[in-house]
């Protein structure tokens, strides 16, 4: 058998993660709005009352909403991060109300990731 490379560990990795998280809770897709102090500041209550808002309107029980603290980037805050069942995650930055609706309509609904506002694909790791 052929050694793991540390590429071939880190893929291995991001495909396990991205379809245990999910599965496990029976969801579907995630939703974490990063809810650190400059987050709040730039609007990220906001975001949070229209995922909730697009969940109850639509009747949707199989995508999961949760908070997390800053992401670190400060200066592109209000920011969100969508997992799709066994996809890599996706975070997306400089958002507002009808940003957040547009990819909660493409990214959770279809599985179309908005390149428009996607500031990176995969898991943040430290190595």
């Amino acid at each position: 058998m052929a050694k793991l490379t540390i590429e071939d560990l880190k893929r291995i990795k991001e495909e396990v993660r991205s379809t245990t998280v999910l599965r496990e809770g029976g969801f579907r897709a995630k939703i974490n709005i990063h809810m650190g102090t400059c987050g709040i500041a730039a609007g990220a209550r906001k975001l949070m009352s229209v995922v909730l808002k697009e969940i109850e309107e639509k009747k949707i029980n199989d995508v999961m909403v949760t908070t997390s603290g800053c992401a670190g980037l400060c200066s592109r805050e209000p920011m969100a991060t969508v997992e799709i069942l066994g996809n890599p995650p996706v975070k997306y930055c400089d958002l507002n109300e009808e940003r957040m609706k547009e990819i909660f309509a493409q990214h959770v609904l279809k599985g179309e990731i908005v390149e428009a506002y996607a500031l990176a694909r995969g898991s943040e790791t430290t190595y």
